[in-house]
């Protein structure tokens, strides 16, 4: 079964499919840069002949996003405060155990991402099976609780996500090793360490092997 619903982003959840997910701090990115990059998307979308070339215009729009989100300093960067990110780095782990498979994931300054595949169906421990979105869901249980402890952390009050995600489904196994290696060297392309595993909130799931 495949789920698809809408927000401001299409958004496709096929069963048993690993999604990568990016979200970011709440103002990480100026509105008038998030138009441009949405307005030169949809112009390519739009001169697009077939599906690859949409889907080649809907990866460099988000190229784009992602290097904004590593160059910019002067919008929130409170992930850059390590008992910050520990938040946010306990809450995955805790939400693995119920609700999807944790592949891998790196917290930056201002950004998350995330690879998960959902347990569409499986059944809790409190007795329900997951919900009619479960990553939706399991989006909104993170990003929920993250937030308040986040803000009660920094002592302060308001949005501290965004609203929207990003999120792409993996098509293949080459796909899949490419975003693995996209998140955990996305430190090192942001020049904050030499080597990923020099970044203390990066990680990838033992089963997958030496990276």
């Amino acid at each position: 079964m495949t789920i698809t619903y809408r927000r401001n982003l299409p958004h496709i959840h096929p069963e048993n499919t690993p999604i990568f997910i990016t979200f970011r701090l709440a103002n990480s990115l100026p509105v008038e840069i998030i138009e441009s990059l949405r307005k030169e998307r949809d112009a390519a979308k739009k001169k697009a002949a077939n599906q690859s070339e949409r889907y080649n215009a809907d990866k460099e729009y988000f190229e784009h996003y992602d290097d904004w989100l590593d160059r910019i300093e002067n919008t929130p960067r409170w992930l850059n405060q390590e008992e910050i990110a520990q938040i946010v780095k306990e809450k995955i782990h805790e939400l693995a155990e119920a609700h999807y498979h944790l592949f891998a994931y790196c917290i930056m300054p201002n950004h998350v991402h995330l690879l998960i595949q959902s347990r569409l169906g499986k059944k809790l421990p409190e007795g329900g099976t997951t919900a009619k979105y479960p990553i939706t869901d399991a989006m909104r249980l993170l990003k929920g609780s993250t937030a308040r402890n986040c803000n009660l952390q920094l002592g302060r009050s308001g949005a501290f996500w965004t609203h929207e995600s990003y999120d792409h489904f993996i098509r293949d196994e080459r796909e899949l090793e490419n975003v693995i290696a996209y998140i955990l060297h996305n430190p090192v392309k942001a020049g904050l360490v030499g080597e990923w595993t020099d970044w203390k909130f990066s990680y990838v799931h033992p089963e997958l092997g030496e990276w």
